[in-house]
């Protein structure tokens, strides 16, 4: 390995929750001018790492060594006066506020005047971040804002700056700008903490891979001459099974949305303009497209838990569902699966047993003025004997378990009610791996089976190893189904920006 300097030395981070140890004597080096991965499934200390690292979280024991000094990190502002910056996975901008006044919130002794556009614009341009400094954040783009988000760290003039999921809300054409932009950092001599699932993307970005296990630091890898396969191997602990896609044959139209338009949820929202699509038996349909341009109101219409819908018609198996709510769909056939696993598909403090009630409670037998427990809590226990849910306990509630065991508990609970369409919004968001591996393959088998799927998406690998068709939302509009393999990443990604095939 170069011989670079060290800016940052971990020692023996260790930090505790109760009983549980989320950090255990965790060593990390980051040097400058060095691209480090830092890998690890959900629940593996990465994120209670970095906020030791980011001063949002004190360690139980361990040192913080700055160019070689014991250094205390309380607070986020003593970290970035000691040129730790962070750009976080769920951006935190206000959304009726300019580029530049977002920029100028953490900037202590600055406003948004023209000496800090000026400013913002000459850091802009050295890194080739362009960005429309007087538009307010809710016009942007998912790119646009990171843009910002990235732009205020930089303008802190940060020593290590640590990007946590980057490019989950980009295309293929944002990313690699984002790439360009970490290079140029790092050549300048900053030292770059990369957090992704994404490990084509590591392999092609990083010189270095520390993996996470249990809290624990398991390996550290060189990601340019170790397999995604060999990475993601470190991370679980086993091999990760490969994605089974024997070839299927379409049936019947099951679901037929026609001339679909749905007023906008929120003064933010995005309104759906003249949306038509059809999902046939045996097929999933993939919806591609970055956050923000009408999924979540898409998702909402079709499942029938909100939105105005003034005109065109949604059909499950030829019965028409347009005016009905999710009970009634549901009865129809219908299974669906948020992208907010906690507060919209479980109850957080709701039991796993009494959270198969929310969606069982109109098609199958467990009771009508008083639930039969035992019957919820079978249930409960085939899911998680079927989807290979970890839990703490035999009956755990919701918010005791990882994202990836949540999440394949949801998809589990709908499954088992044998639904002949599924509709299912972020798969497999923040999941590790394995999970994810999980539940692509048993919606690949559900297809085979004849059931109908339409997966809405924001990860374009996830959309290219399982769909038959994509199509792609932007705007609040959506383009022909594209049969998945006419068509590349690129022209996609294209799409999503608006600039590709028209619909």
């Amino acid at each position: 390995m170069e011989n670079l300097r060290e800016i940052i030395r971990l020692e023996g981070i260790t930090k505790r929750f109760g009983a549980l140890v989320a950090n255990n004597a965790v060593d990390l080096v980051i040097r400058a001018g060095e691209i480090q991965a830092l890998l690890g499934e959900n629940g593996a200390g990465k994120s209670t790492l970095m906020k030791v690292l980011y001063g949002l979280l004190s360690p139980d024991s361990g040192t913080i060594l700055i160019d070689g000094k014991p250094t205390r990190l309380p607070t986020p502002h003593a970290a970035r006066e000691r040129g730790i910056g962070m750009v976080f996975q769920h951006f935190s901008l206000f959304e009726d506020f300019t580029a530049l006044e977002n920029i100028a919130v953490p900037l202590k002794g600055r406003i948004a005047d023209a000496s800090l556009a000026k400013a913002v614009r000459e850091k802009a341009d050295r890194f080739g971040l362009a960005i429309e400094l007087d538009r307010p954040v809710h016009t942007l783009s998912a790119g646009e804002r990171q843009r910002i988000e990235i732009l205020r760290a930089l303008m802190q003039e940060p020593r290590v700056l640590i990007l946590d999921e980057p490019t989950s809300v980009l295309t293929p054409q944002e990313a690699e700008g984002l790439f360009k932009t970490v290079r140029i950092l790092a050549e300048e001599g900053a030292g770059i903490l990369f957090i992704s699932h994404k490990l084509e993307e590591v392999r092609a970005l990083c010189s270095i891979a520390t993996i996470l296990r249990g809290g624990r630091l398991i390996a550290t890898a060189d990601p340019r001459i170790t397999s995604a396969r060999e990475l993601a191997t470190m991370m679980v602990g086993e091999g990760v099974a490969d994605i089974r896609t024997d070839a299927r044959k379409p049936g019947a139209a099951h679901l037929d949305v026609r001339g679909l338009d749905v007023a906008a949820g929120s003064v933010h929202g995005v309104a759906l303009k003249a949306i038509n699509l059809t999902v046939h038996k045996g097929e999933i349909l993939g919806i591609a497209g970055v956050a923000g341009n009408g999924q979540s109101e898409l998702f909402a219409a079709l499942s029938g838990e909100s939105g105005s819908i003034s005109r065109g018609s949604i059909e499950i198996a030829g019965q028409d569902v347009t005016r009905v709510d999710i009970s009634a769909r549901r009865k129809s056939g219908a299974a669906f699966v948020p992208e907010q696993r906690l507060g919209q598909a479980t109850l957080p403090d709701a039991t796993l047993s009494q959270n198969i009630a929310l969606s069982w409670h109109a098609t199958e037998a467990i009771g009508s003025v008083l639930l039969d427990q035992n019957r919820l809590e079978a249930a409960a226990r085939d899911v998680i004997k079927r989807f290979d849910v970890r839990t703490p306990s035999p009956d755990p509630l919701a918010r005791q378990l990882s994202g990836g065991n949540l999440q394949k508990y949801v998809v589990g609970r709908e499954v088992m009610r044998s639904p002949s369409l599924i509709i299912i919004d972020q798969p497999t968001w923040g999941v590790d791996a394995r999970a994810a591996a999980h539940i692509r393959q048993t919606l690949i088998d559900l297809a085979a089976e004849g059931v109908a799927i339409l997966v809405i998406s924001q990860d374009l690998d996830e959309v290219f190893e399982i769909s038959d068709r994509i199509a792609v939302m932007h705007h609040g509009e959506i383009t022909t189904g594209f049969p998945a393999k006419a068509v590349t990443r690129a022209e996609i990604g294209l799409m999503m920006t608006g600039e590709g095939a028209a619909a």
